[in-house]
């Protein structure tokens, strides 16, 4: 039997007596027995693409903040939905981006139903009635001060916004939309919009509700994309979560759920794995993350840099979603890592 030894001292065990004779690396020898024994796998149907949306015709304006993100007019978003539906991708998500003269302090726009992110609705279900549609009813894209609720004297009012957000909510669903995914994180909104939902017979209409929103720096990116960076005055304390909280994090989950969420979504997300697990551990019920502009944009950098594998950290941080328990995750990667799993 094989020693270690010591300068000056007596032989110490041998590993096989250290461990027990249990050798975890045989499973990690080769590449077909990593494969056979991996205990989480990313697919393309965990894929959601959020895609956003600008006015006009045959507009393709690249997003400076998130190398490889584009705004696209609604004819072009088609064309975008046709090629995630051909790559596999299960569901798009849609944010807009509106002239500022159409925003004012209540966000009113999003109750036109000819709004950008309506036609964009209708388009393409149109064109691919089989992908989901996926969209937000928070006032954020269409309000003059960038915040996602009604601004009176100062403050974000919650019950006025979550009786606009409801009506919204009945106007996407009516444009096609298949899950309503409210964002703006106002006391009862799900509820209320579960409820005008039945109401309009729009029973079979999904609610995927950002439970746990955090107040975070990591949305930087997305607010240039939507047009709000310069407008927000203030900042979102009072309505998104504390990132120090995860008891929060729970109890704003489970009041969702009690007024009629189907799902769960954390956001972001690898800075929230934690919140991401202990959800699906206490509730068991289909949870996804947002796998945000500013995740998104640290490895773009990075890897334009050189500093790190885009490809690999790309594919190991939504590993890690899948990991932590996630069924679906938002990702701006969504046909990237599409095409990639297909080769």
């Amino acid at each position: 039997m094989n020693k270690f030894s010591r300068l000056g001292s007596e032989p110490i065990r041998s590993v096989d007596e250290i461990t027990g004779g249990r050798r975890l690396r045989r499973m990690r020898r080769a590449d077909w027995s990593r494969r056979l024994v991996r205990e989480n796998h990313l697919r393309v149907d965990d894929l959601i693409w959020p895609i956003f949306l600008v006015e006009g015709q045959g507009r393709r304006e690249p997003v400076d903040a998130m190398p490889g993100v584009f705004r696209y007019s609604v004819d072009l978003a088609v064309r975008e939905a046709e090629r995630a539906a051909k790559l596999g991708i299960p569901a798009i998500a849609t944010f807009p981006n509106i002239g500022l003269e159409k925003r004012d302090a209540t966000g009113s726009v999003i109750l036109d139903p000819d709004n950008l992110i309506n036609q964009a609705s209708r388009a393409i279900k149109a064109a691919v009635p089989e992908i989901g549609m996926i969209t937000d009813v928070a006032l954020d894209p269409f309000t003059s001060h960038g915040h996602d609720g009604i601004l009176r004297g100062g403050v974000i009012v919650n019950d006025e916004t979550v009786a606009q957000v409801a009506q919204a909510a009945v106007l996407q669903a009516a444009a096609g939309a298949d899950i309503i995914a409210p964002s703006e994180m106002m006391d009862g909104r799900v509820g209320a919009i579960r409820d005008a939902l039945d109401a309009a017979g729009f029973q079979d209409v999904a609610i995927m509700s950002y439970a746990t929103k955090f107040a975070s720096v990591f949305y930087g990116p997305y607010r240039e994309a939507i047009g709000t960076g310069g407008l927000l005055k203030g900042d979102k304390k009072t309505y998104y979560l504390d990132p120090a909280n995860s008891d929060e994090a729970v109890r704003e989950a489970e009041q969702d759920l009690l007024e009629g969420a189907d799902m769960l979504m954390v956001k972001p997300g690898l800075p929230y794995l934690d919140i991401i697990q202990r959800l699906k551990e206490e509730f068991a019920v289909p949870t996804f993350a947002y796998h945000v502009s500013g995740e998104y944009s640290m490895i773009k950098a990075a890897a334009a840099n050189g500093w790190i594998d885009g490809e690999r950290a790309m594919l190991e941080s939504l590993l890690a979603f899948k990991r932590a328990g996630c069924d679906g995750i938002l990702t701006y990667f969504a046909p990237e890592v599409a095409e990639r799993l297909r080769s």
